[in-house]
């Protein structure tokens, strides 16, 4: 039965992926925020070519609809989703 283990073990993870949305489905705010983590994460991800992408929850943010993705090379990105969640502009963050 080894052979079905990985099989099994996708399965739990798509599961899981789900849940989240499944656990604020009662709430269009709480949703679209889950949406937008998501959303933006794919976005910077896809953007960069570089997986591995999560959003920051050290920087405090005080606007709706906008999340911070780091990127495992130690940049950081500005993302802004649209009312449904969806991302609409990345940025990356200049230091200096």
């Amino acid at each position: 039965m080894p052979i079905f283990r990985p099989a099994l073990a996708c399965l739990a993870l798509i599961g899981l992926a789900a849940c989240d949305e499944v656990a604020v489905a009662g709430d269009p705010a709480a949703l679209a925020d889950v949406r937008g983590q998501k959303s933006c994460v794919a976005a910077v991800a896809d953007h960069t070519g570089i997986a591995g992408a999560s959003i920051n929850a050290t920087i405090p943010v005080i606007e709706l609809n906008r999340f911070i993705v780091n990127v495992p090379n130690g940049s950081r990105w500005t993302c802004i989703t649209d009312a449904n969640g969806t991302a609409t502009q990345i940025v990356e963050q200049q230091t200096g």
